[in-house]
């Protein structure tokens, strides 16, 4: 995969531009970045792409660090609750 097919707007080529960018705004400019993919994209390979070109000269850029979150595994989905839970056992 090329850089411009995982960034094809550019947005996080432009977060790595701007100085002084929050992390907040970093995770506001990937939010957009992620919900432009294809249903078909694989999101881990974009960010393997756009991570090894931007984040290897500037590691310690907020979106950087936005990035790997990306790549960490997602938590097991719980249950809740439900009508289950929200009557006692001893009834």
């Amino acid at each position: 995969m090329t850089l411009k097919e995982a960034d094809p707007k550019g947005l996080i080529r432009e977060s790595y531009r701007i100085e002084g960018i929050t992390a907040g705004e970093c995770r506001s400019i990937f939010l957009d970045w992620a919900i432009n993919m294809k249903p078909s994209d694989d999101p881990a390979a974009h960010i393997h792409v756009v991570l090894d070109h931007y984040g290897a000269a500037a590691p310690d850029h907020p979106m950087s660090q936005v990035l790997r979150d990306g790549l960490r595994p997602k938590p097991a989905a719980k249950r809740r609750g439900g009508r289950a839970a929200r009557l006692s056992r001893d009834s």
